[in-house]
């Protein structure tokens, strides 16, 4: 019986799915059983073609070799969502604007075949454990690959938060993100935080606009327990979200705990292009 290979494009970068359809060709011609689960809009008439047809999620989950995701970063952490954080390899093909978790570019697309016959380097990633406790009882909580980030709506709110019972910082900002090192090119990036290589094991704490100026970003080691106690929020309003999803609000006092997941996502690459050249290029500068 020949591997199942499940395609993952978003439809709003990929148009037309033409690289899918590209991909799905040059699978199939080489023997492979081919499914295409879009992460996006597959309900959308009119970014879904007539000429493919779609498979549910439910009906590949559990026997599918790989998957290749077409898209940028946030379509590879949906599809890690929709993975239900198994351990399936993950291979990027890269229509993002930086593409740090992706390690193939559409000009590479034959590629994926080496990808498909198993030629390929597995990169194990840190997952992190959300948990949101409110009067002593848990309400919500969640598995994450990139962050979790509490922020105002609009609002400037007060955060504290401690290490393992010890406060590390405390300040009215904008919010704060809980990065792990596969996040560290994100949105904490963005924040000022550091950039960490992605096979390490760490918790980046990185302030988002603190009206403090000794706030800076922390990064701690994965057997810590960290958390935030977002506080005078009463007719303000703030949330916390995982990995860029929809936000939970938050209430006055809530207490949000992150910790390092039992869980591991696979994103594999192909080459010999290491994570830093790789960043290098995507980090200059470009005139256009």
């Amino acid at each position: 019986m020949s591997k199942l290979i499940v395609l993952c494009p978003n439809p709003y970068r990929d148009c037309g799915l033409k690289l899918t359809k590209e991909a799905k060709s040059l699978l199939e011609t080489n023997g492979y059983c081919v499914a295409v689960c879009p992460v996006f809009g597959a309900h959308d008439a009119s970014v879904i073609p007539e000429d493919i047809t779609l498979t549910a999620w439910s009906k590949v989950a559990d026997s599918a070799a790989l998957y290749i995701v077409i898209g940028g970063d946030g379509t590879i952490l949906h599809t890690a969502r929709y993975l239900n954080h198994t351990e399936i390899p993950m291979l990027g093909v890269n229509l993002g604007t930086k593409g740090f978790m992706a390690s193939v570019e559409p000009e590479e697309l034959d590629l994926i075949l080496e990808a498909a016959a198993g030629n390929y380097s597995s990169s194990y990633r840190m997952m992190i454990d959300v948990e949101l406790i409110r009067n002593g009882e848990l309400i919500y909580s969640d598995v994450g690959l990139n962050d979790a980030v509490i922020h105002g709506m609009g609002d400037c709110i007060k955060l504290t938060a401690w290490c393992d019972g010890e406060r590390i910082m405390g300040f009215s900002g904008d919010g704060i993100i809980i990065s792990t090192p596969t996040g560290s090119t994100g949105y904490s990036m963005s924040a000022g935080g550091p950039i960490v290589e992605p096979e390490a094991k760490n918790f980046i704490v990185s302030p988002i606009c603190a009206h403090y100026m000794g706030a800076r970003s922390f990064v701690l080691s994965p057997e810590h327990k960290i958390t935030i106690q977002a506080e005078k929020i009463h007719d303000r309003r703030a949330y916390v979200s995982v990995d860029g999803t929809d936000g939970f609000e938050l209430a006055n006092d809530d207490i949000v705990i992150v910790s390092q997941s039992s869980k591991l996502a696979d994103l594999i690459y192909i080459g010999q292009r290491s994570f830093y050249d790789s960043t290098f290029d995507k980090l200059q500068y470009k005139v256009y």
